[in-house]
């Protein structure tokens, strides 16, 4: 007879582990399957995220910082430190240590809900029956009322960029790297690219981006991403836009690279070559024809807005379907779709998602971008504060940036909120929670932020889409 449980998740990442929490705190039986396997071949639950994204890259981008303010800031501030010189083996050694700790602190937290931990590959059969292939070769068959996939996704492979994990790369082999490259080269400039491209350039790298696109960030508020390309350049970053790579092939300890512009064809000699031009759903082997499981013609599984899929008592969340590929939306599905097989109310407000990028400055956003609300053809007023006039800011030495309003003319509604600047994914969460209860402009007008705040930036772009800016002057 096959082990029986209300609840199977199959992926233990930043969607399936909290969906399983959630599962077990509302009394349900649990259990969680995931596959991740780490260079030295031992498991942790955590997906790419934990293991191999977002934590260890803001570990190392935090490491980073530190040195770029030491070398070029400290001095402003009166303080003589003296040469300054970078130990990247213990560098990278804080970076796993963080990793280490926070992918363990998850099964401490299944201990304490009662989830069930499950290391091998896990794969839906037909009857919500789920196949559980171990690492030692075993075999078994779990049986669930109710199964979730979150198996997350994987890196885009160029056919023509050979990958080796050596000198071509993916960014989970970018943020192991032992010794820094003097030249580095990126495939992609886009959020993870921007991210390695920073690590590795503070510490020393000739950085060249190379993006297919011939608008950077196109993604993010117009404005924004103007401001940002301005101070990727005067950080040193060498991003080449509307480059299409051709071909790369190591040469001994180098890599040549072949793209094109419209320019023509052109060649590039690095120590390193990142592809991060993207990620895909990972769905292989992870449900078998008898499932029923519907795929989109990108590979994603087909889901409703509460993550149903076409087969009864059968979820996916997280990366393996539509939507942004973020660790906090994977997350809220998770906790969503848990909550609505223990009978509950769930629900995710895919129109107040907020993104982040970590670099310095920081760039997050949430709602529409100025080109969006325009091309809706729905009246509208903007707002601006720049980091410049924020004394915080100032005496934090980051004074870059702006913060950013799209409002409604009609209602006041706030449509969107961008933000390049100092702490900007911290200061987005208000954004989203003013957005989250259909909050005005003259809501946050009316709300008291402490002086001297970076908050304060926010509340001067709101008075500033009605030119009542206090701070800045109104244009």
């Amino acid at each position: 007879m096959s082990e029986q449980y209300d609840v199977i998740v199959i992926g233990g990442g930043p969607a399936g582990y909290p969906a399983a929490i959630r599962a077990a705190q509302l009394k349900l039986k649990v259990a969680c399957i995931d596959e991740w396997r780490n260079a030295d071949g031992s498991h942790a639950f955590g997906g790419t995220c934990l293991n191999a994204g977002c934590i260890p890259s803001k570990a190392l981008l935090e490491s980073t910082e530190l040195l770029h303010r030491a070398q070029h800031e400290f001095a402003l501030h009166g303080i003589k430190a003296g040469p300054v010189s970078v130990d990247l083996a213990a560098m990278q050694k804080r970076r796993a240590g963080i990793v280490k700790t926070m992918t363990g602190g998850i099964l401490a937290l299944f201990k304490a809900a009662g989830v069930v931990p499950i290391e091998g590959h896990g794969r839906l059969l037909g009857g919500n029956r789920v196949e559980v292939s171990g690492f030692d070769g075993s075999r078994r068959v779990l049986e669930a009322k109710d199964v979730v996939l979150a198996s997350g996704s994987v890196p885009f492979r160029l056919p023509t960029v050979p990958h080796d994990g050596v000198r071509i790369c993916d960014s989970w082999n970018a943020l192991e790297f032992a010794e820094t490259p003097k030249r580095l080269g990126i495939i992609g400039a886009g959020v993870i690219g921007l991210e390695l491209g920073s690590v590795w350039r503070r510490l020393g790298s000739e950085v060249t981006m190379i993006e297919a696109l011939d608008q950077f960030l196109p993604m993010a508020d117009g404005a924004v991403s103007k401001e940002a390309m301005r101070h990727f350049k005067k950080l040193g970053l060498d991003v080449k836009l509307g480059a299409r790579v051709q071909q790369a092939s190591v040469a001994g300890d180098a890599v040549d690279v072949v793209y094109t512009t419209s320019a023509g064809e052109h060649r590039l000699q690095v120590d390193r070559l990142v592809v991060a031009v993207g990620r895909r759903p990972f769905t292989e082997g992870l449900v078998a024809p008898e499932a029923g499981i519907e795929l989109d013609e990108r590979g994603f599984v087909r889901v409703d807005e509460h993550c149903r899929t076409g087969v009864p008592h059968v979820y996916a969340v997280g990366d393996v379907v539509r939507g942004p590929m973020l660790a906090h939306k994977g997350k809220e599905e998770g906790v969503m779709v848990a909550d609505l097989i223990a009978g509950r109310y769930g629900e995710v407000n895919y129109k107040v998602i907020p993104s982040v990028i970590y670099t310095a400055p920081e760039i997050a956003w949430v709602g529409q971008t100025e080109e969006q609300v325009k091309a809706s053809g729905r009246a509208y007023k903007v707002g601006s504060f720049p980091f410049a006039a924020s004394g915080r800011a100032r005496a934090m030495e980051a004074s870059a940036g702006f913060a950013k309003i799209i409002a409604s003319t009609e209602d006041d509604e706030i449509l969107g909120v961008h933000l390049i600047g100092p702490m900007a994914g911290e200061l987005i969460a208000e954004a989203v929670l003013a957005m989250e209860y259909s909050a005005s402009a003259e809501d946050l007008q009316r709300t008291i932020h402490a002086h001297p705040t970076l908050s304060e930036a926010l509340h001067e772009a709101a008075l500033a889409a009605d030119k009542r800016a206090i701070d800045s002057i109104n244009r």
